[in-house]
């Protein structure tokens, strides 16, 4: 009888590696990520894209609907600024404001509900009642109150609105932190004696990434329309920059004589959101353990 014998390599699988390839799987997350890509990039490049200037005053073109020919493929605003131009330049800004506020809300949320919850007792109490306190604040007020004390700086928007968004992020973590903390292979790794610092970051914030992966998709235009209304106010973005906040409360005011001023900017807003929902929908499926 003749023996066979094979070398099998058995390769594991990590968390991230697993969590991509699941994520790549899933056609509407890479169509959004395609899309929302191309959105960036059209962003990013707006002075090597755009044919006009965006702060550059036209008079005699003032609310001219798209003139391809003359380079006003979005037309222009009641100023006789090309649209094109301002709705590129305000997407950088709109973009800028959601993505870096949410990570300032990210890293303050998830650290204080992940070390909250799994301290537990009175550290645990003390943390909430203070996301409490914040929470009985006026929201409008303690951005306000910010900016007017740090001065109206575009970056201080960033931190200002990533400041006060943190609070919900705190009590998803925590939640999740409690229901993990009791788990089998939470009271092995405290068994063998690793630090509750070590646990946090090795084996309680990598299982909550699902659910915030998906509130992080709803913080981001969350923070974005937030931004608009604090723009409204003057107290966010000045003129001549803009964002596409900006650009719809404009448009939305003349959107009978001139409607290119709302559907454009309106346009990419929506797409953005679109594409932040359906990346949210495959990271949580992508990340979720009750699905592998």
């Amino acid at each position: 009888m003749t023996e066979i014998s094979a070398d099998f390599e058995v390769v594991g699988r990590s968390l991230w590696g697993d969590a991509r390839r699941r994520l790549l799987a899933n056609r509407a997350a890479v169509v959004s990520l395609v899309l929302l890509g191309s959105i960036a990039v059209l962003a990013l490049c707006a002075p090597l894209i755009a044919p006009h200037p965006f702060d550059k005053v036209y008079w005699e073109r003032v609310l001219e609907p798209p003139d391809i020919a003359a380079g006003h493929f979005f037309g222009t605003d009641g100023n006789g600024r090309d649209l094109f131009a301002r709705t590129l330049y305000g997407g950088r800004v709109s973009l800028m404001v959601g993505i870096v506020a949410t990570l300032v809300s990210l890293a303050i949320g998830v650290t204080w509900g992940a070390v909250a919850g799994y301290a537990g007792g009175r550290i645990d109490t003390i943390m909430m009642r203070i996301v409490d306190i914040l929470y009985s604040l006026p929201f409008l007020f303690f951005v306000i109150l910010l900016m007017v004390y740090f001065g109206r700086n575009i970056v201080l928007i960033f931190a200002a609105l990533g400041a006060v968004e943190w609070l919900t992020m705190a009590r998803i973590v925590r939640g999740q932190t409690l229901s993990l903390k009791r788990r089998e292979f939470i009271e092995a790794a405290r068994a063998t004696g690793v630090r509750p610092l070590t646990i946090i970051r090795r084996h309680i914030v990598p299982n909550t990434l699902g659910p915030v992966a998906v509130y992080v998709t709803l913080t981001i235009p969350h923070v974005m329309l937030v931004e608009s209304f604090i723009s409204f106010l003057g107290l966010g973005v000045q003129e001549p920059m803009t964002s596409w906040g900006v650009l719809i409360s404009e448009g939305a005011q003349q959107i009978e004589t001139a409607p290119w001023l709302l559907v454009f900017p309106a346009t990419f807003l929506a797409l953005t959101l679109f594409s932040f929902n359906f990346i949210g929908d495959g990271l949580r499926d992508a990340l979720d353990p009750k699905d592998r």
